[in-house]
């Protein structure tokens, strides 16, 4: 049964990142987000390693010492900041996180608030995605411009909630009251 416990989790992740994106007002990111996850490379690679608990790369890695579906993923979906790494301008410092657009940074962090309830289900806190991102912080490459982003929106989650986080997304980082109020008065 572990084939359609893996589509279950894809399915209901897939769903709550959705939702989290159209409260913001990132329609077709909500629509697209993380479609390769149904393609063979990662859809049966992840019903192989299933667990339940953690994403089955976890796993893939633990036992391969890689993870052939993360590494078909990452390079696919611009939501994720592996996807954003590259060569630094400055020759002399090897490999950088790029800035990355506001709007991927955003549905990264819809991603991390999913992946956190998908995972951890009803032992879920508005924390929990700060403090996964926290025990690994030290090792992303990540520019320092999206780093801060991600953290406000992380902050914000486990300081103010849910709602108030997604409104401030929605009005301050995306803009979307602004142009919203500007189409009502014309």
């Amino acid at each position: 049964m572990k084939l359609l416990s893996h589509f279950k989790t894809v399915n209901h992740h897939k769903w709550l990142v959705m939702k989290y994106c159209f409260k913001v007002g990132l329609y077709w990111q909500g629509i697209t987000h993380d479609l390769s996850k149904y393609s063979p490379a990662e859809f049966w690679v992840g019903v192989k390693y299933f667990q339940g608990n953690q994403s089955p790369n976890n796993m893939e890695r633990k036992v391969k010492g890689y993870s052939s579906a993360w590494l078909h993923h990452k390079g696919r979906n611009k939501h994720h900041l592996e996807y954003w790494i590259d060569y630094s301008k400055n020759e002399s410092s090897g490999m950088a996180g790029m800035e990355m657009p506001v709007k991927y940074v955003v549905e990264m962090f819809c991603d991390r608030v999913a992946a956190s309830k998908t995972y951890r289900k009803e032992l879920y806190r508005d924390r929990n995605p700060y403090d996964y991102y926290i025990k690994s912080r030290d090792y992303y490459l990540i520019h320092p411009k999206t780093r801060a982003l991600l953290e406000k929106m992380l902050i914000s989650l486990k300081d103010n909630g849910e709602e108030k986080t997604f409104q401030m997304i929605r009005k301050e980082i995306l803009g979307k009251g602004k142009e919203e109020s500007n189409k009502k008065m014309h």
